[in-house]
């Protein structure tokens, strides 16, 4: 555990990603799958502090803590990755403020890691880019590069071969998360998508292409979790500029145009649904 003593020098936002669309497109020899998706960010999600240490340690707290380990986390990893990496001696006292729900879709343990990177990189006065960062953290897991860069992009591959791109349409517009505290496994998602191609995204503006798409494992996860559904045909009844599920659920997201709006979709939710999660935030 860190110590009640320890100084925090510096914190770092592990922000929700969303997914716009996600496209699978066929399964490879590896394991993976061939994906094409549209990432994005708010920004808010869990907080990473760091502070003076002789070596890494983690402590976790926030709401959505239990359960996790402090010796076997992603965190962990990625700040041994980057020590190792860069030669570094020093340590770091590593807090997590675990406020988004575990295996839900919107980033996770892959934020926390990226988040854990940028900090790192920062507090130990490293100065490698974003796109090293990135670089580095390919084996940490296949949405880690997208969340260290933490813009939007395009992604394809196993969703590292990433292109920024410019939020356009959507630009200047809030998102509202909901989960209904359904944990659902990525690999159980993938195992039930049924393997067709339903084709790319398609069309010269990315965000346009996206919001036109489709997020292939909605249905496979809404066999796991019905409840999705529910959440999805909410969202469709308020002002949402586009509502869909995120990665491989439960998390689903609204992107509304004004504060106001996105703020009376939070209302009707938790009215409608009072067991389910919700985070409001800008897109970054």
């Amino acid at each position: 555990m860190v110590s009640d003593d320890m100084t925090t020098l510096g914190t770092e936002v592990a922000c929700a990603k969303i997914n716009l669309a996600l496209h699978v497109r066929r399964r490879l020899a590896n394991g993976y799958h061939d994906l094409e998706t549209v990432f994005a960010f708010l920004d808010c999600g869990d907080v990473i502090s760091a502070g003076t240490g002789s070596d890494i340690q983690l402590a976790i707290s926030g709401p959505f803590s239990g359960g996790l380990s402090n010796k076997d986390n992603l965190v962990l990893e990625a700040a041994h990755l980057l020590a190792s990496h860069a030669k570094v001696e020093t340590g770091a006292h590593l807090t997590l403020d675990k406020r988004l729900p575990v295996a839900s879709g919107i980033g996770g343990g892959s934020a926390d890691a990226a988040a854990t990177l940028r900090l790192l990189n920062r507090y130990w006065g490293l100065q490698l880019n974003l796109s090293d960062l990135a670089k580095l953290s390919e084996t940490l897991g296949a949405d880690v590069p997208a969340c260290v860069l933490n813009e939007t992009s395009c992604g394809k591959g196993i969703g590292q071969n990433l292109v920024p791109i410019k939020n356009g349409p959507l630009t200047g517009c809030f998102g509202l998360l909901v989960n209904p505290l359904v944990p659902i496994s990525t690999a159980t998602v993938f195992q039930q998508w049924d393997g067709m191609d339903r084709g790319a995204l398609s069309g010269t503006d990315p965000i346009l292409a996206a919001i036109a798409g489709r997020n292939d494992l909605q249905k496979p996860a809404e066999t796991l979790a019905p409840v999705i559904k529910t959440i999805l045909s909410k969202l469709q009844q308020t002002d949402a500029v586009m509502a869909r599920m995120s990665g491989s659920g439960a998390t689903c997201f609204g992107l509304y145009r004004t504060k106001k709006q996105v703020n009376a979709a939070e209302k009707m939710i938790t009215e409608t649904l009072p067991g389910a999660w919700t985070m409001v935030g800008g897109l970054k």
